[in-house]
């Protein structure tokens, strides 16, 4: 395989789990985000789009650093 079939291959593996992530983000009501201009906007699950932080991402979770839950 040359390198040009190669990068095809692997942007489209990535695209298409990128899609799957999104999917299931809507499927779970969390909102996807993205920057936009350098302009971060959400897109929630409704597909609204809007720059405003939504208010379920504004509190803390209990997790550490690396997303485990905290005791």
């Amino acid at each position: 395989m040359k390198i040009p079939e190669i990068v095809e291959k692997m942007t489209r593996i990535c695209n298409t789990a990128v899609h799957a992530a999104q999917e299931e983000n809507r499927r779970k009501g969390i909102p996807n985000v993205y920057v936009l201009n350098g302009t971060i906007v959400w897109q929630l699950p409704d597909g609204s789009v809007t720059t405003k932080r939504p208010d379920a991402l504004l509190a803390p979770t209990p997790n550490d650093a690396a997303g485990r839950p905290t005791t």
